[in-house]
């Protein structure tokens, strides 16, 4: 008895892979779609000005998948990335000849104290953390306020070598050049990935997402690993607030405003489930693609206005959420049936031959 090549496509191809698949699919369209309405669009020139801004949002992406993997989200992370940005940037200004690699450590560790205060409120305080993550949002904004006293990091008190690490060309591909910040972004979504996919932590973030009292039932340390989300999250926002600060240079109040709102929205149209289980690393690095390659084209469209592009952003969310409630769903229960047959037919075969 043998499968019929559907049930061996459906029983191999999860769900999460059609959607990583889809999103590469309508990636390529949107690109001929701009290339027929911008002038010079397909050039090297263009995908380096996305990139820039893709590794910022992809990193926060990263952090973000991990906590709303836990079934929670992470709404501070914009504030937290001008916090650090600005306090980093400060610091740099006085004390120029601080080594790259404490620099970027310190944000690290300043961003996962942050975030290891959100993740102590909803993991032991047992507040939800939409709650939490709304309030440290604004009290971490009042912080970057008070900090700044009306005052702003400008590029020539910053060290040079922060000003002309985002123009570095690492590898140049004809007029594409590849610079450090999307090699740090992606070195982090492979790292991560890895990790979800290989360590005891990553396989118990996709059950606490899942099934948060059965974890708990079976013994795994629900609390400790959903502050360990959060904090990594914390520290993933700080990395993108020294990337915020190197790209920018010049540092105000605003500074990473409205980012929280595009790391969530690259973990949702990138197929990680908002209400928890289910999601990769991969689809949110490819969904914070996809929302950077219409922001950054949409500007160059003048018909198209700000308001307008929020507001393409936020149907972005409503649409992947539809799908995954609705398409995904039925094609996760058809993945589930079809395995479950899988493994009654082996059965059957191993049966006949003992």
């Amino acid at each position: 008895m043998t499968a019929g090549p559907v049930s061996i496509v459906t029983s191999r191809v999860r769900p999460e892979q059609v959607r990583e698949a889809s999103l590469v699919v309508i990636i390529a369209l949107l690109i001929v779609f701009f290339a027929t309405q911008i002038d010079g669009y397909l050039s090297g020139t263009t995908f380096t000005r996305i990139s820039a801004s893709f590794a910022i949002v992809a990193v926060l992406a990263v952090g973000q998948t991990l906590v709303v993997l836990t079934r929670n989200v992470d709404l501070s992370v914009g504030s937290i990335v001008g916090l650090i940005a600005y306090g980093v940037g400060t610091l740099l200004g006085s004390f120029q000849d601080l080594p790259p690699v404490l620099v970027i450590g310190l944000c690290l560790v300043l961003g996962g104290v942050l975030g290891a205060i959100n993740g102590v409120i909803v993991s032991w305080g047992r507040v939800p953390a939409i709650v939490t993550t709304l309030g440290t949002l604004a009290i971490f904004r009042v912080l970057l306020v008070e900090l700044s006293g009306s005052k702003t990091v400008t590029t020539e008190s910053l060290p040079t070598w922060v000003v002309d690490l985002p123009r570095v060309d690492l590898l140049t591909i004809g007029t594409l050049d590849i610079r450090p910040l999307v090699v740090i972004a992606l070195a982090v979504a492979v790292v991560f990935q890895l990790g979800l996919r290989y360590l005891p932590f990553g396989r118990r973030l996709f059950a606490i997402g899942s099934n948060p009292d059965g974890a708990q039932l079976v013994g795994m340390p629900v609390k400790r690993d959903v502050f360990l989300a959060f904090t990594l999250s914390g520290a993933l926002a700080g990395l993108a607030g020294f990337m915020f600060l190197s790209r920018f240079g010049n540092i105000t109040v605003a500074a990473g405003l409205g980012l929280e709102l595009q790391a969530v929205a690259a973990v949702v149209v990138g197929g990680v489930n908002i209400f928890g289980g289910i999601g990769s690393i991969g689809g949110a690095v490819l969904g914070a693609f996809l929302i950077d390659l219409l922001s950054q084209s949409l500007t160059r469209m003048e018909a198209v206005s700000e308001f307008t592009r929020d507001a393409l952003l936020g149907l972005l969310i409503l649409l992947a959420v539809a799908s995954d409630s609705v398409i995904l769903a039925r094609l996760r229960a058809g993945w589930q049936s079809a395995r479950a047959r899988e493994m009654a037919r082996r059965e059957t075969e191993g049966a006949v031959v003992g």
